[in-house]
């Protein structure tokens, strides 16, 4: 045999040996890990992931491995958590070892800073300033309900001026969300029509889509390779780019018009700690982390309200009897001469049951954000490495059949008890749990039913399809779920 014909076979024999390696390192530094497909090399479990529907491809390794199970991106371990219980365990019972944030490879250099999802010391300051800011700009409080009830009104004339036509509410909701965290961060709200608004809303919208797509969910399976590879996943850090010179353009303005005595939201209040950590060169407190937790508030800001009130409606179009006892408590309680508020909630269970049942069935973030491991452990008899990643499937916990009498029907019973007093259950986790559950859950739950009752209090959904063929079913994007697209029509009470 040649030489031509012997460097194939030893080229072939140099990759099998090279490829038992990797395994076998692998398989040492993964310890015990709990079951899961068996991986193939580089590849990982790249062939059981459909990436237009993550979340059916990980219920169907739920039903074989049991709800706690790994598979691999490319080569690293990544361990799922499912079910109330056990994501309890992970995030509550354990919080401190399951708190770290794992990477989302999709944001850049995103990861590293911001309070959403940096870790360690700089996680701690961010969040903590952050929040501290918000709550003195009255989020949650009194002060930030008002500004709540009057974009509920000014969403109410907007609806009011499509005469009963037949519309699509998605631009509406996301203006007028926006609209609410536009005032916590930069101190104003916009006219509908403003085009600074309709840029930042459409920026924000194509950046969530084009992050759903099957191209980016194989950059997050194959980080390094994709990378250095031309394709269309390229176009995510584009429009990331675009949404970071909105903001810090922004930010920009401010600084030209920068007040200390007088700060307008939190941007300003940004500015202002890092004018008074100047002179620390170790400060967290820098125009990357200003852009980075902006790029937070805004986008999990907008999003997630918009989007369960969206799903809201369409479940009314489909149940008029819903839509009518809500209204009968809001006329019984508030009446028709005075907004809503937070106030009312308690004497509206019925409404508060429907409210928290849209987002149980909706369940439009079933996947949650990566945690981290923070040290080696032992998790329900398996050995879980320093570092390794977390994700829990939230919809395994808000589908629970253990907590949801009918968890596939929308029932607002699940919230009800004999009496038809609310009734809290503990399963209810729409925003994760335990260290990293979202910073802004009370700000979504005032949205949630201050914008939902003032819209009711007001006008009427209606449908010119046939209520028993609207179909409730979600539309799957990746990891994420959205309603199907639908037309309604909105008329004055």
């Amino acid at each position: 045999m040649g030489l031509f014909g012997v460097l194939p076979s030893f080229f072939l024999l140099s990759c099998i040996i090279f490829l038992l390696i990797l395994i076998r390192r692998r398989h040492i530094k993964a310890g015990n890990l709990p079951p899961g497909p068996t991986p193939l090399p580089l590849l990982g479990n790249f062939l059981q992931v459909n990436f237009w529907n993550t979340i059916s491809s990980f219920y169907k390794l739920k039903e074989k491995y049991g709800p706690v199970f790994t598979i691999y991106r490319g080569s690293s371990p990544v361990v799922v958590l499912c079910g109330y219980k056990t994501v309890k365990e992970a995030f509550i019972n354990n919080a401190e070892i399951f708190g770290d944030r794992g990477p989302l490879i999709e944001m850049g250099d995103s990861n590293k800073y911001g309070m959403g999802l940096s870790n360690g010391e700089r996680w701690r300051q961010l969040r903590r300033f952050s929040l501290f800011t918000l709550r003195n700009f009255g989020m949650g409080k009194r002060p930030f309900e008002e500004r709540i009830q009057e974009e509920a009104q000014f969403l109410v004339e907007a609806l009011q001026k499509t005469q009963g036509h037949p519309f699509d509410p998605t631009v509406y909701l996301n203006h007028a969300v926006c609209n609410i965290i536009c005032c916590a961060v930069f101190g104003n709200r916009f006219e509908y029509e403003d085009k600074y608004l309709a840029n930042l809303v459409n920026l924000i919208s194509a950046f969530l889509q084009f992050r759903s797509s099957p191209s980016v969910q194989v950059k997050v399976f194959f980080p390094d390779l994709m990378r250095i590879l031309p394709g269309p996943h390229n176009k995510l850090a584009r429009y990331l780019n675009d949404l970071k010179s909105f903001v810090m353009q922004r930010v920009q303005m401010h600084r030209e018009s920068f007040d200390p005595n007088c700060p307008r939201g939190f941007i300003d209040c940004f500015l202002a700690k890092m004018e008074q950590e100047k002179e620390n060169p170790a400060s967290e407190f820098h125009d990357k982390s200003l852009s980075a937790s902006i790029l937070n508030l805004l986008i999990a800001g907008t999003e997630a309200v918009s989007v369960t009130i969206r799903y809201g409606l369409l479940i009314l179009l489909r149940y008029p009897e819903i839509e009518a006892k809500v209204q009968e408590e809001i006329d019984r309680v508030i009446g028709r001469n005075r907004s809503p508020s937070m106030e009312d909630r308690t004497r509206m269970p019925y409404t508060d049951a429907v409210i928290h049942e849209i987002q149980r069935f909706g369940d439009i973030a079933p996947l949650s954000l990566p945690h981290l491991v923070t040290s080696d452990t032992q998790f329900q008899g398996y050995s879980l490495p320093k570092g390794t990643n977390i994700l829990a499937i939230l919809s395994t916990v808000l589908h629970d059949p253990q907590y949801f009498e009918t968890p596939e029907k929308f029932n607002p019973g699940h919230f009800l008890d004999e009496n038809g007093a609310f009734k809290k259950n503990e399963a209810f986790l729409p925003f994760s749990a335990g260290k990293r559950i979202c910073p802004g859950e009370s700000l979504t739950r005032m949205e949630l039913f201050l914008l939902f009752t003032t819209l009711l209090q007001n006008l009427n959904v209606k449908t010119l399809q046939d209520r028993d063929k609207i179909d409730l079913s979600p539309v799957f994007q990746c990891s994420s779920k959205r309603p199907r697209p639908y037309r309604l029509c909105m008329v004055p009470r």
